[in-house]
């Protein structure tokens, strides 16, 4: 999409405040900075982490503009500072942030694509529930409504989009160390924003928008734009993943979706059936075809397929996932009785009982919400 007349457009986006974006961001600064490139830091939010504060030492900063409204004082990028010293490079953290009223534009993102224009290449951050088409899949996942969100024209346009990606646990360690927020504030976003579940599925939408953008640039032939996903810190172990075949034809929904998510994590994937014989010929024969041809789109798809042996297939699933060390397990949800979970009214909560290390991700008829 590279148009000559404009800046590059560079986007590091996550799921969640500290999966590490702005550190990302500033990494790439100072790799710029040693290869001679002009660059400023025009707006940085610490948020208090020693971590990114120490990284931004060294970078160039054009002071803050600072505005009254009503008693009381705000600071905001001088954006007309950094178009009379025209750097090369600009760095402008939280895209979505909404303007102190006083200040020549409305949203941070209208700030940027005045740079842009002015053929400033620009890195900046945002998280994906910010972005304006997914307002309504982030209010039903969160139960909280965004009200900064960014057009997806500005991120349709960008030459690079970089998913910063870390685990949910990953996240929570973070949180409960102190890194992402104070203790104060770690202890009301557990209760709220920073559950596990919500953490999951944003994880998740975020990592399907990801695919969808690398579709959508590939049918309009821009091979030059790029989107990519930085894999953050992990506890211990890469990303396995496995998805249960069954004879729901939901299953092949959860095939391409753990698909998605083992492609953008370079993550192993498997697809398996559990049958007490360890084959399908016990199985009624429109089972049996809805079953093998799971596993053939499975197979098509480069996954590793499997028929486990086992009477109680939450303790084959688990056992398997164990030995293979997997890390998130996508399954269907069940209608009726048709899941064959062995005896709990209730087969989702088995494996979830059963594999409380692991994520499950259910996908249902609607839009997939992820469960732990």
């Amino acid at each position: 999409m590279t148009d000559q007349r404009r800046g590059k457009l560079k986007v590091f986006m996550g799921y969640a405040a500290g999966v590490g974006k702005t550190y990302k961001m500033l990494e790439e600064a100072h790799v710029l900075k040693a290869q001679g490139v002009d660059i400023v830091v025009g707006y940085f939010e610490p948020h208090g982490r020693q971590e990114t504060i120490a990284k931004a030492k060294g970078l160039d900063a054009i002071p803050r503009k600072k505005l009254d409204y009503r008693g009381a004082s705000f600071e905001e990028m001088d954006t007309e500072s950094i178009l009379a010293r025209h750097p090369q490079v600009c760095l402008v953290d939280e895209l979505p942030h909404t303007n102190a009223p006083g200040s020549a534009r409305n949203k941070r993102w209208e700030d940027v694509a005045v740079l842009l224009n002015a053929r400033i290449d620009i890195l900046t951050t945002m998280n994906i529930q910010h972005l304006e088409s997914l307002n309504d899949q982030v209010r039903n996942i969160t139960g909280i409504t965004v009200r900064e969100t960014v057009p997806d024209w500005m991120i349709e346009q960008a030459d690079e989009v970089i998913m910063v990606d870390l685990t949910p646990r990953a996240l929570l360690h973070r949180l409960e160390r102190g890194v992402v927020y104070s203790p104060e504030q770690a202890q009301r976003a557990l209760q709220n924003f920073f559950r596990e579940p919500t953490l999951v599925a944003l994880r998740e939408l975020a990592l399907r928008e990801a695919a969808h953008e690398v579709e959508r640039r590939i049918a309009s032939g821009e091979t030059g734009a790029q989107v990519e996903v930085e894999v953050g810190e992990r506890p211990g172990r890469h990303q396995k993943i496995l998805v249960y075949l069954t004879a729901d034809p939901k299953t092949a929904m959860a095939t391409r979706r753990a698909k998605r998510v083992s492609d953008f994590l370079r993550a192993r994937c498997f697809a398996v059936a559990v049958q007490p014989s360890g084959d399908l010929s016990r199985l009624a024969e429109s089972e049996r075809k809805a079953v093998q041809k799971h596993l053939s789109f499975a197979g098509n798809l480069q996954i590793e397929t499997q028929i486990l042996k086992g009477e109680d297939a939450a303790s084959a699933l688990v056992g398997f996932a164990r030995h293979h060390q997997i890390t998130q397990i996508f399954v269907t949800r069940p209608q009726g009785r048709s899941w064959p979970l062995a005896k709990s009214r209730d087969p989702v909560q088995q494996l979830i009982a059963r594999a409380k290390d692991m994520q499950i991700v259910i996908v249902s008829d609607r839009e997939g919400v992820a469960r732990q």
